[in-house]
């Protein structure tokens, strides 16, 4: 069989499942592989070098977040994780273990593709152009220059890391502690205050909305997301 797309690994024990994301996803120039169980996948990213994984968490030997972890170990293949599970605990369980994306079921097909291509774009090398920008806000790295609509945005250094961090992660969700450690360091990952004062005030200075934000989009309960779209 000739590949005439993106390698994307299917884990997930309902063959009904299964055969919705393989007829969804075939249809897109995407080759597939597919696994039932934790150890199936494991052993198939091991073989196949998937550039996507699609994993559910309910599987029948390890649980979808213990494979997130052990692939953590050695790869950074993006993940996006597919559950029944709607509960904030399991979304920040997942995305501390490492996974990219978490859609819950039922999903529609269009917004898991607007997924995939966002997870695989992030973990494709950009040019060496060190500039991200996403409807009138400009970040350029080089410069450490943050501009909207053309005007320069004045930021503390606190204020542009967290927005740096944001944006190296553009479209991918980050939970609370992530943000936490990233920006302020271990010790700090149960400092929310400090992460919602920030915040706060990073909206207030490039969102034309802050009330109503368009850039940093908040997850409930879970984190943030800066919007990918370019």
């Amino acid at each position: 069989m000739t590949e005439t797309g993106p390698r994307v690994l299917i884990v997930d024990d309902e063959p009904a499942i299964r055969r919705f994301l393989h007829a969804a996803l075939s249809a897109h120039a995407y080759t597939l592989f597919e696994a039932e169980s934790g150890q199936a996948a494991l052993t198939s990213v091991v073989a196949n070098r998937p550039d996507l994984i699609i994993l559910d968490l309910g599987l029948p030997d390890i649980d979808g977040i213990e494979v997130t972890r052990r692939l953590r170990e050695w790869s950074q293949t993006p993940i996006i994780i597919l559950s029944v599970r709607e509960h904030e605990s399991d979304k920040i369980a997942a995305l501390d273990a490492g996974a990219d994306d978490y859609l819950t079921k039922p999903f529609g097909a269009g917004e898991l593709l607007a997924r995939m291509r966002t997870a695989i774009r992030h973990s494709t090398p950009t040019s060496a152009e060190p500039i991200f920008a996403c409807d009138d806000l400009k970040v350029d790295f080089a410069r450490r220059l943050v501009t909207l609509a053309e005007n320069e945005v004045q930021l503390t250094p606190t204020e542009y890391d967290l927005l740096r961090v944001l944006v190296i992660n553009a479209g991918k969700v980050l939970t609370h502690r992530q943000l936490l450690r990233q920006v302020w360091g271990a010790g700090y990952e149960n400092e929310m205050h400090i992460l919602r004062v920030n915040m706060s005030n990073l909206r207030r200075k490039i969102e034309p909305d802050p009330a109503r934000p368009h850039y940093i989009l908040t997850e409930p309960g879970v984190g943030y997301r800066l919007r990918a779209d370019r």
